[in-house]
C-alpha cells in the first residue's frame, strides 16, 4: 500500500514547483456541527476536481472556500474544517499524529453518498527530527492574518520530507500488525465523533472483529473499546474548556449519542462530572 502514496507524492512533487494557493484553517470561532477537528496537524492537497470546505481563514474569517487542483489546505492542531463532499474530487491527506504519520487518498463522485475509493496507510513518526520543526513553524505561521509565501515553501518541504519517510521508514522490520494498529488509531482519532464500533472498524480494515480485539490487547495493551472511550473523553475535556457548548452538544460532538451515558462514563473515568470539570477549569483561569 505504501507504493500507492510514494507514486502519488512523486507525481505531485515532479509536476509542481509551488502550490497554486495555500489555505490555513484556524479555531477562533465555534466550529459548526460535523466539522473535522483533531488534536494533531493535517494537510490536504487537491489532485483533481473541486474540494469545497467551510473553514475559519485567518484573513477572511468564517468562509467557504473552493480548493482546486494544486491548492493545499493546512489545519493546525485543534483547528477545524468542514468538507462539503458534494462535487467530484480526489484529495490526498497527510495526518501528523503523535506516534503515527497517516496517509489517505479519497475520491468522491458528485451525487453519490459514499466515497468512490478510499486508500489509507500509516507509519511510525520520527521524533526529534526536521518534521517536528516544520510543523511547529507552520502552526505558528497559521496564526498570522496576512500569509507569507514562506507557508507554501514549508508545506512543500513537509510533503517532500513525508515522501522520504515513505521511501525509508524508521522501522524496516515493522510488521503488518504494527501497521494495522497505527492505522486503526489514526482512524479512531479522525472519526471519534461518528458511530464507530469494533465491527465497523474491522470491516473498514478488512479484518475480523476478533483479530482487531487481539491486536489492541497485544499492541496497545488495552481494549479497543477503552481506546475509543479515551479518545472521546480527551476531546470532551478540550471542548468543555474551549467552548460554551451545552453538555448534550459536547456529548454528541464526541460520539456519545446518550448524554446520560456520557455523564456516567466521564465521572467513572475522570472522577468528576463534566459540569464539575468545567467549573474547576473556569476557577483555575480566574485571576487570583
Amino acid at each position: 500500500m505504501s507504493q500507492v502514496f510514494i507514486n502519488v507524492l512523486e507525481g505531485v512533487l515532479s509536476e509542481i514547483d509551488q502550490f497554486n494557493r495555500v489555505w490555513f484553517a484556524s479555531d477562533h470561532s465555534t466550529p459548526p456541527s460535523f466539522s473535522y477537528q483533531v488534536n494533531f496537524p493535517r494537510m490536504e492537497f487537491v489532485i483533481t476536481g473541486e474540494y469545497i470546505n467551510k473553514i475559519e481563514d485567518p484573513e477572511f474569517g468564517l468562509t467557504e472556500v473552493k480548493i482546486l487542483p494544486g491548492d493545499i489546505l493546512y489545519i493546525p492542531p485543534n483547528s477545524w474544517n468542514k468538507p462539503e463532499w458534494n462535487s467530484d474530487c480526489s484529495v490526498l491527506s497527510l495526518l501528523f499524529g503523535k506516534r503515527q504519520l497517516g496517509f489517505s487518498l479519497v475520491q468522491k463522485r458528485k451525487g453519490e453518498e459514499a466515497f468512490f475509493d478510499v486508500q489509507k496507510y500509516s507509519l511510525q513518526t520520527r521524533t526529534g527530527h526536521a518534521l517536528d520543526h516544520i510543523l511547529n513553524a507552520l502552526n505558528t505561521l497559521a496564526k498570522e492574518k496576512i500569509q507569507h509565501p514562506t507557508g507554501g515553501h514549508l508545506l512543500m518541504a513537509l510533503m517532500t520530507y513525508c515522501h522520504g519517510m515513505l521511501l525509508s521508514p524508521e522501522s524496516a522490520n515493522q510488521g503488518r500488525s504494527e501497521d494495522l494498529y497505527q492505522g486503526v488509531c489514526i482512524y479512531i482519532q479522525e472519526n471519534f465523533h461518528r458511530h464507530i464500533s469494533r465491527d465497523n472498524i474491522a470491516h473498514h480494515f478488512n479484518v475480523s472483529p476478533n483479530h482487531l480485539s487481539r491486536l489492541f490487547r497485544q499492541q496497545g495493551h488495552m481494549r479497543l473499546a477503552d481506546y475509543i472511550t479515551w479518545v472521546r473523553l480527551e476531546r470532551a475535556k478540550f471542548m468543555l474548556t474551549r467552548y460554551s457548548f451545552r453538555l448534550s452538544e459536547v456529548a454528541l460532538r464526541c460520539g456519545f449519542n446518550d448524554v446520560n451515558y456520557f455523564y456516567r462514563v466521564f465521572k467513572s473515568k475522570l472522577g468528576r462530572t463534566p459540569s464539575e470539570f468545567r467549573a474547576i477549569y473556569s476557577d483555575q483561569q480566574r485571576p487570583s
